[in-house]
């Protein structure tokens, strides 16, 4: 498999712009991991699928292991810290920026119910120039193997220089290996704890280990995902990273659940 880009700028695929949230979580260490991953599938997915105003919503869930999968950098973090591994990501795309206010009496809900699984949450938004799914796969194509990966900023590089380098140089170079049935972008807003203060779940976020960016890589299947991770794509990838990131967390991802799709709440989720 031919993992290196071509050294032509492939044509741009075509790109749909979203308003998001993404919510980190992590479940609860008192019972079983399984107990909490399947009442999230469950219960909890059905308060947040019956929100007003939602374009779409997947569950991305992570295994309990997961040391990251970016070969090591010098000077760059990509082990991930065993206490903040996060156990899974609400992904949410809204209709619109108006959405949010819509789906009020649910979100008081979703709340509520937290305490019920999760022991910390964080939320990270992304405006429509920022959220970005790019339309890689030809039809036909499914994705059988995902990666997910977060991007931490490095201290003294601007959000505006940050956000450019995503677009203009990652994406593209992503998009020209050719393997891709799936990505996602986004660069989020500045972190703010009042978007997402649930209670009696801990929301604790310092500095040091907030999120700028985040990726998610579809792949064929676990081959095709394993061969672009030790791939010579990845150390030029790492190259250009380097002087703008602090830390590359990549999560394999066990299962995308769907359970709102072009606004429709699904009978059963989608994966």
């Amino acid at each position: 498999m031919n993992t290196s880009p071509s050294p032509l700028s492939p044509p741009q695929p075509d790109v749909k712009k979203h308003f998001t949230s993404s919510i980190l979580l992590w479940v609860r260490t008192d019972q079983p991991r399984q107990t909490g991953m399947d009442y999230w599938k469950g219960p909890h997915s059905g308060i947040i699928s019956a929100t007003p105003g939602l374009e779409e919503y997947r569950q991305i869930h992570l295994p309990g292991e997961n040391p990251g999968r970016w070969p090591a950098i010098d000077g760059m973090e990509t082990a991930i810290p065993v206490d903040r591994k996060i156990d899974g990501v609400a992904e949410v795309t809204f209709k619109s920026a108006l959405s949010p206010l819509w789906g009020r009496k649910q979100t008081r809900l979703a709340y509520k119910d937290e305490i019920n699984v999760f022991r910390r949450t964080l939320l990270y938004g992304g405006l429509p120039s920022q959220s970005r799914w790019y339309d890689v796969a030809a039809p036909g194509e499914t994705v059988g193997a995902r990666t997910l990966i977060y991007l931490r900023r490095r201290d003294g590089v601007g959000a505006g220089k940050f956000r450019k380098f995503v677009s203009k140089q990652l994406v593209p170079a992503l998009v020209g290996t050719g393997v891709l049935k799936e990505l996602r972008t986004q660069t989020f807003l500045p972190w703010n704890k009042r978007l997402w203060d649930t209670p009696n779940v801990t929301h604790d976020n310092p500095h040091d280990q907030r999120f700028h960016a985040s990726l998610i890589l579809g792949f064929t299947d676990t081959a095709a995902r394993d061969a672009f991770l030790a791939s010579s794509v990845i150390e030029e990838l790492s190259n250009q990273l380097t002087p703008l990131a602090s830390a590359i967390h990549a999560y394999d991802v066990t299962a995308a659940l769907t359970y709102v799709k072009n606004g429709d709440i699904l009978p059963y989720y989608q994966e």
